[in-house]
């Protein structure tokens, strides 16, 4: 009898042990709570922990691109999302970026959305072009965030530079608005999906004006990241009418220590519940799967690769 129970002891442990092995640990590094990234990232988190065995997904809260992709870079956290020129500069390992080497482990999952970036001031500000930003009170995102990358790529294009402010803040986008809302911060320049929860609670409470990234500008930051793009009308209370601006697809991002098995079921996973992606921001509708492999500045992970071969979308 003694045996028998030593042997369902053994037989126990086992399968735990069994089960342990099989636990998967998903980490998901997103941005602010205020802006797309976080709840584009609570929706991936709830469709991993359905789609993948064993897996224990978590959602992290951080200053978007720069931070994710050195977090990637330490093995803390098993994808990220991240704008596509921050992916480069963390690529090349730009130091001024944010990014003291080159970050070789990361691997790309898929081009996502693209970011718009959108920069909108108060009406009372007497803003209405880039060259009315000149001794204004602008806040550009968290310090080296992929939102200040842009910030300082727009603004060169424009002639402008920090310098040429009344004053640079270096705050996320709800504490953003929170300052335009006291009178306390002229505009604000924020990198994300259209319909940003951030900008639609600020034209709710003040009259708003959204100021134009002319085609012109956007040639002449001479990064093919940068693309041409528009504002519909109606986007924000207020904004009647299109407005031009610039536009950087976001990649998710992961590296090359996560199993190619994992990546695989999470990339399959994704495409197969993009519904749910929409269902927590609009931006989620930007994410196609015929261009999913298209401009990454990083290599793809051999388990994303696996999932475009199987779908047909590369050979």
């Amino acid at each position: 009898m003694g045996a028998i129970r030593h042997l369902i002891a053994a037989l126990a442990l086992c399968t735990c042990a069994a089960v342990a092995q099989a636990q998967t640990y998903i980490t998901v590094l997103t941005g602010g709570t205020s802006g797309v990234y976080y709840p584009l990232g609570v929706a991936l988190s709830k469709i991993y922990s359905e789609a993948i065995p064993g897996a224990k997904t978590s959602v992290q809260a951080t200053k978007a691109s720069a931070e994710n992709l050195n977090l990637l870079q330490a093995g803390r956290g098993e994808v990220g999302f991240s704008l596509g020129d921050a992916v480069t500069q963390a690529w090349t390992g730009n130091e001024e970026a944010g990014f003291k080497q080159k970050l070789d482990k990361l691997r790309a999952l898929a081009a996502i959305y693209p970011n718009y970036i959108q920069i909108v001031a108060s009406k009372e500000s007497g803003i209405r072009t880039l060259q009315d930003l000149r001794g204004k009170r602008l806040s550009v995102g968290a310090p080296r965030s992929g939102t200040e990358l842009n910030a300082r790529a727009v603004l060169a294009a424009a002639g402008l530079s920090y310098a040429d402010l009344g004053k640079v803040e270096y705050l996320p986008f709800g504490e953003s608005v929170e300052l335009m809302k006291n009178r306390q911060l002229d505009a604000t320049l924020q990198s994300a999906g259209l319909g940003v929860s951030s900008i639609r609670d600020l034209a709710t409470n003040v009259p708003i004006v959204v100021v134009a990234v002319p085609p012109e500008v956007v040639a002449k930051i001479g990064d093919p990241a940068y693309q041409p793009a528009v504002i519909p009308a109606g986007t924000y209370s207020g904004q009647d009418q299109d407005v031009p601006t610039v536009a950087v697809r976001n990649i998710l991002v992961t590296h090359s220590g996560v199993p190619e098995e994992v990546v695989y079921r999470m990339t399959k996973s994704m495409f197969e519940h993009l519904d749910e992606l929409v269902a927590a921001h609009t931006a989620a509708k930007g994410i196609k799967l015929e261009e999913a492999t298209k401009g990454l500045p990083i290599p793809l992970h051999p388990g994303a690769e696996r999932y475009y071969r199987e779908v047909g979308l590369i050979r």
